[in-house]
């Protein structure tokens, strides 16, 4: 027996995250993120909170380039320390400062240059303010390198990838769909369904034939099990539900076939005690898989 995968940290998780979320244009469910990324609801909801937080703190991030304006107006200039010779203390064009001997009285008067003022050296100084957080540097080093060009599974490749076309499927599907309309009314006017009149004493013209319970029932489910078992946006539980389900009914599906042609070939015109009782207990079984399984892919507490 192996052992169980072990957990993955929401650290390693954040990079597949951001991704989706770039991917949907927006913050993803849980749910969404519980069927990407397999987690169960409690990572899911961490992750969900982690990328709310960051595209907070991406809106509120101060511009790294506002510097301080220099200040305006003359820029107080200190006396030369006493004992000095009496030279300016700046490059030419600086402020001169009046020159003080040994006396300590001053010689001159100070020469201000027409030139406007230096920036303070505090000014010219200032870094870009440093955002008050960024992910941390385990999450930078983690996360996945951009692959080649046309890897399947970049997000780049995805986007820029063509739609695969769908008519194929409809071709497909018409003349299935006629047979298997044809076989599942023709066995069930074999097993005793008909023509009835749902609406007595309100509607008495109004008549239906109750074999087209059967392949609306059994059929429709199987697709739409199919499509909740490889979607992978679902619950685990939910996703082991539909995957067997569907096999079921898809079998069910061409185990009806097969006795609709048998019993033709036959010449049997009534089917027996035994197919009648399965074909009759359709109907109720579809309904309640069909329940359960929309029960379960809106149980948010289902763990991955």
């Amino acid at each position: 027996m192996t052992a169980p995968a072990p957990a993955r940290p929401l650290v390693d998780l954040m990079p597949a995250a951001r991704d989706l979320a770039e991917q949907l244009g927006g913050i993803p469910s849980r749910n969404r993120i519980m069927g990407e990324l397999r987690v169960g609801a409690p990572k899911a909801t961490a992750l969900r909170e982690a990328l709310i937080a960051e595209a907070a703190e991406a809106e509120t991030v101060p511009d790294p380039w506002a510097f301080a304006e220099p200040a305006s107006g003359p820029v107080p200039v200190s006396p030369a320390p006493a004992g000095s010779a009496g030279h300016a203390l700046g490059s030419a064009g600086h402020a001169q400062v009046p020159a003080v001997g040994s006396a300590g009285y001053a010689a001159e008067p100070a020469q201000v240059s027409p030139e406007p003022a230096p920036v303070p050296a505090e000014v010219e100084q200032v870094s870009p303010p440093v955002p008050a957080a960024y992910p941390p540097a385990a999450a930078v080093e983690a996360s996945p390198q951009v692959a080649a060009d046309g890897h399947p599974g970049t997000p780049t490749a995805r986007r820029n990838g063509r739609r695969h076309s769908t008519w194929p499927l409809v071709l497909i599907a018409l003349p299935a769909f006629v047979a298997i309309w044809a076989g599942w009314v023709g066995l069930g006017g074999l097993t005793g369904f008909g023509v009835v009149h749902p609406l007595p004493g309100i509607a008495d013209g109004f008549s239906i034939n109750t074999a087209i319970t059967l392949p609306i029932g059994v059929e429709v489910y199987a697709a739409y099990s199919l499509r909740a078992w490889l979607s992978g946006t679902v619950p685990a539980r939910a996703r082991r539900f539909a995957k067997w389900s569907g096999i079921g009914s898809l079998a069910v599906g061409a185990l009806g076939q097969v006795a609709y042609h048998l019993l033709v070939a036959a010449g049997i015109h009534a089917a027996p005690w035994w197919i009648t009782t399965l074909v009759a207990c359709l109907p109720v079984a579809v309904l309640g898989m069909a329940a359960a399984l929309a029960h379960l892919m809106h149980d948010e507490g289902s763990e991955q």
